[in-house]
C-alpha cells in the first residue's frame, strides 16, 4: 500500500528509522484489517502533549488509522529474544505493529504502535489479536502510571474491531494505540547477540544512543556510556515502582525497555496489603517476579544487557567483563539512593540522617506485622489522621509515630512545607485492583465506559489533595482467593 493514497501525512507524518537498522531485527509487516472498527478510548490530554490532530484521530478516517485499517507501507513487527522466567527463547512481536516514529511538539521523538494488529512472522502460533478487556487494562494502569510520575509507555486510544477473539470464550476483539519512547529492550540485543554479527550488534547500540543518549556519542567509550545509562535509569524506575507498591507481574528481559519506560502491562497490579511476597500473575508459581524481588531481577536482566555488549565494550574481552563488572556494580548503590530518597519524602524528611534508615525499615516492619494497607498508610500520615486505620492502635505504631514526630521538629523547615513535600509523594489514590477489575466488567459486559472515565479521573489526579474522593480508598473486601492477573494473550 503507497502511504500517498492513504492521506494520513498531512495530519501523523511519521518517520520510519528503524527500518534503516539490519533487516533481520524487523519484519515489514501491515496490520491485519478489521470489519468494524469503534473508538472506545481517546487520551485527548496525551494527543495535545504530542501536538496530534485530536479532530483526525476521532474522525472516520482517523478511526480507520487507529484501528490499522489504513496503515504505512514501512509500518514492522520488531524481532527480539529474551529471558521468560529465566528461560531464554526467541521472540518478536506476536501481535504488535509499529506504524512509525512522530516528532511530537516538543522534538522529542515517540514510536505510534498498535496491540492486537494480526499475525506477524513472530506470532509463534498466536492470532495475534486481543481483547478488549486487556488493552483496556493497559489505557488505565499505564496512564495511572504516568500520573503516578513513573516512566511509562502510554496509551492514546483503544478501538473495538467488530470480530471475536476467541480465548477460553469468544470475547469481544480491540486494539490498543500506544506510544513510546521506543520498543527498543534489553530483548533485542539478546537477539543480535545471539543470531546477528558484530557489525549488526554495533548498528543497534549506535541506532539507540542516537534515538535516547545522543550525549554518548561523543564519549570516549560510548557503549560503556550507554550500559551505564541504562542501568542508571532501570534503578530510578524500579525504585519508583517499589515506592508506590506497584507490582510488573513479567520482568522478562524483554519487558526491560531500554528507554527506561515501564513496558507491558499484563499480569501488573498495585499491592493492597504490605507483603514482601506479593504476587499477582497467575503463571508465577514461584513468586520469581515478587515485590521484593523486582530490584533483584532487574539487576539480573541488566546484567544479561551487559552480556550483549561485552563484543564492543573493548577489543580485549576480560577488558569489557571488567568494565561491564564496573557498570553493573552501581545498580544496588543507585536504586538504594533512589529508594531512600523517595521514603525520606514519603515521611517529609527534608534533609538526610543515617538514623532514617531505621526509622523507615521499622515503619515498614510494622505494616507487615498488621498487613497494613500500602498507600493508605502512607496518605494517613500525610493527612495526620492517627484515627484513619486500626492498627494505628497499638502500642508498638505509637511508639513509632512519637520517634518520627521528633524527627519531624528536628527539621527547620515548617509544617506546611514538610505537609507539600509528603502530598507530593503520597498519592491518594492508585489503580487499586478492585476498582479495576469493576471498571473493566462495567465496559466489556455492559458497554458503560462511565466507570472507567470516572476512575481514571481520579487516578490522573493521585497527588491533588482537593481532590479527595474516599470511593476510590475504600480497601477490596476480604475473601480467601489472592487476587490474581492474566497476561491477556
Amino acid at each position: 500500500m503507497n502511504r500517498a493514497e492513504v492521506g494520513i501525512d498531512q495530519y501523523v507524518n511519521l518517520k520510519h528509522t528503524y527500518i534503516k537498522l539490519p533487516k533481520s531485527l524487523f519484519s515489514v509487516q501491515a496490520p491485519s484489517k478489521v470489519p468494524e472498527p469503534r473508538l472506545v478510548l481517546f487520551n485527548r490530554h496525551l494527543a495535545d502533549s504530542l501536538g496530534l490532530d485530536k479532530a483526525f484521530l476521532q474522525s472516520q478516517e482517523g478511526i480507520q488509522f487507529l484501528a490499522g485499517n489504513k496503515a504505512p507501507r514501512e509500518a514492522i513487527a520488531q524481532a527480539y529474544a529474551g529471558h521468560q522466567f529465566g528461560y531464554f527463547t526467541m521472540l518478536g512481536d506476536g501481535r504488535a505493529i509499529l506504524l512509525g516514529e512522530y516528532q511530537a511538539k516538543d522534538k522529542e521523538v515517540y514510536d505510534i504502535q498498535l496491540k492486537g494488529a494480526g499475525r506477524t512472522p513472530y506470532s509463534r502460533g498466536g492470532d495475534g489479536k486481543a481483547a478488549l478487556g486487556p488493552m483496556l487494562r493497559e489505557y488505565i494502569i499505564s496512564e495511572g502510571m504516568h500520573a503516578l510520575g513513573i516512566p511509562t509507555t502510554r496509551s492514546l486510544a483503544v478501538i473495538t474491531t467488530g470480530e471475536k477473539v476467541i480465548r477460553e470464550e469468544a470475547l469481544e476483539g480491540a486494539r490498543l494505540t500506544r506510544i513510546a519512547k521506543s520498543h527498543i529492550r534489553v530483548g533485542t540485543f539478546q537477539y543480535v547477540a545471539r543470531w546477528g554479527t558484530v557489525k549488526e550488534l554495533k548498528a543497534l547500540a549506535d541506532y539507540t544512543l542516537t534515538r535516547h543518549f545522543k550525549e554518548g556519542m561523543n564519549e570516549e567509550n560510548p557503549y560503556f556510556y550507554l550500559l551505564k545509562r541504562v542501568i542508571e535509569r532501570q534503578a530510578i524506575l524500579i525504585a519508583k515502582w517499589q515506592l508506590v507498591g506497584f507490582v510488573h507481574g513479567v520482568m522478562n528481559t524483554d519487558n526491560m525497555a531500554i528507554s527506561g519506560e515501564t513496558i507491558d502491562y499484563g499480569p501488573c497490579a498495585f499491592m493492597d496489603s504490605y507483603d514482601l511476597k506479593t504476587v499477582f500473575s497467575s503463571i508465577d508459581e514461584y513468586g520469581r517476579y515478587a515485590y521484593e524481588n523486582q530490584p533483584p531481577i532487574a539487576a539480573w536482566n541488566l546484567a544479561r544487557f551487559a552480556e550483549t555488549l561485552v563484543p564492543i565494550l573493548h577489543a580485549d574481552r576480560e577488558e569489557a567483563i571488567r568494565l561491564a563488572e564496573i557498570a553493573l556494580s552501581d545498580f544496588r548503590q543507585l536504586y538504594s539512593k533512589n529508594w531512600y530518597e523517595g521514603m525520606r519524602a514519603k515521611l517529609g524528611l527534608v534533609h538526610k540522617k543515617e538514623e532514617d534508615k531505621n526509622l523507615i525499615q521499622e515503619l515498614l516492619k510494622l505494616m507487615e506485622k498488621y498487613k497494613a494497607d500500602y498507600t493508605n498508610t502512607f496518605l494517613n500520615l500525610t493527612i495526620n489522621n492517627r484515627e484513619g486505620m486500626d492498627w494505628f492502635k497499638n502500642e508498638d505504631f505509637k511508639k513509632w509515630y512519637t520517634m518520627w514526630q521528633k524527627r519531624l521538629d528536628e527539621q527547620r523547615e515548617c509544617k506546611e512545607v514538610i505537609k507539600r513535600l509528603m502530598e507530593a509523594n503520597n498519592p491518594m489514590v492508585i489503580p487499586r485492583n478492585h476498582r479495576v477489575e469493576e471498571a473493566l466488567e462495567a465496559a466489556a459486559e455492559q458497554k458503560d465506559y462511565s466507570v472507567i472515565k470516572a476512575l481514571l479521573e481520579a487516578i490522573t489526579a493521585p497527588y491533588d489533595y482537593t481532590k479527595y474522593n474516599a470511593y476510590y480508598t475504600t480497601l477490596p473486601e476480604k475473601t480467601e482467593n489472592k487476587y490474581k492477573t492474566y497476561c491477556g494473550t
